[in-house]
């Protein structure tokens, strides 16, 4: 657990992560052209302003998640990505989608981290 106190972490995994997703976005909003996609609720009507890296950033900064909340929360990603092929994670829908999923993660985390 030493390693997870280190300064370099958070940053290094929010780079990591948003590094993955923004790929991951912009790969499935290239593919949107070829193959029909569902509208969830999750969808926004346009893109973000905010880079990926900065919301990550500041869901960090004010939300004081662990570096476990951050990595629990890709997972969950993932997992959603597999399961629902027809609802991929694109630059509508991934930060609604990862602001979800570090939510649910960060409830996670505490309740493994008390019990």
């Amino acid at each position: 657990m030493a390693e997870l106190e280190n300064p370099n972490v958070m940053p290094n995994l929010i780079t990591f992560l948003s590094s993955l997703l923004q790929k991951l976005a912009e790969s499935n909003d290239v593919n949107r052209r070829f193959k029909a996609q569902k509208v969830s609720v999750f969808h926004g009507l346009s893109r973000p302003t905010i880079s990926i890296q900065n919301y990550l950033d500041r869901i960090y900064k004010y939300a004081n998640c662990s570096p476990c909340c951050f990595i629990v929360a890709y997972v969950y990603l993932d997992r959603f990505a597999q399961r629902q092929p027809s609802l991929p994670i694109n630059s509508f829908n991934v930060h609604r989608l990862l602001i979800t999923s570090v939510m649910v993660a960060w409830i996670f985390c505490l309740d493994w981290v008390s019990s």
